[in-house]
């Protein structure tokens, strides 16, 4: 195994076995996985307001739980920002449409900027580990954003009305804004005293 492989396994498991964080990724990955479903049915099922207010609940509750939450609220809008100029691109590119929850046409329903604001509560925790890891992040990217798309469209909360440049889109898209995410993530982390501790990670 290479010494950047090797690195990655270690940050892992220190970041498993200190007890204090353990708690915190757990109930960070959870909250995240319950909202986002909140939002995808609540989009294939016409009712968005129902998981947008499930996914508000979630983020409420990490801001609640951050020392600095005013620097972590401001993180959040950036990026939902970012997620509905990005999101609004491929609908106005005829690439996705979706089933619920547009206030005006040819943009991102509302329900999926949230999705935005509640994937930037994982940034500072549960993905903390791909901050110094922007190659990682890149590929985490490139993957995870397409099938989290596919899953949504299985689902029925969205459809690819160009698949293959939807996905190709995506997948270029994501490979970009995730480590910019990250590195965003830097400039505005107001982690709380619990996952302040030092973890030997090295990059």
């Amino acid at each position: 195994m290479d010494s950047s492989g090797g690195s990655v396994i270690t940050c892992l498991k220190n970041l498993l076995s200190e007890p204090l964080l353990m708690p915190r990724i757990l109930t960070n990955i959870l909250l995240f996985q319950l909202g986002w479903f909140a939002c995808v049915l609540g989009g294939a099922y016409n009712y968005p307001m129902v998981g947008s207010l499930i996914a508000i609940l979630v983020i409420a509750y990490h801001l609640f739980t951050t020392e600095l939450w005013p620097r972590e609220l401001l993180l959040i809008l950036i990026v939902m920002l970012i997620g509905f100029f990005w999101d609004s691109l491929l609908v106005y590119q005829n690439w996705i449409s979706y089933s619920s929850g547009q206030l005006f046409p040819g943009t991102a329903p509302y329900w999926i900027v949230i999705m935005w604001g509640l994937f930037t509560t994982t940034l500072n925790v549960s993905l903390k580990w791909l901050n110094k890891k922007l190659f990682y992040a890149i590929i985490f990217g490139l993957v995870g954003g397409p099938m989290a798309y596919l899953a949504g469209s299985k689902l029925g909360a969205l459809q690819f009305i160009d698949q293959q440049s939807g996905l190709i889109a995506l997948a270029i898209g994501w490979g970009v804004i995730t480590p910019l995410l990250l590195i965003l993530s830097r400039y505005t982390s107001n982690l709380d005293k619990n996952t302040q501790r030092k973890i030997p990670c090295k990059g």
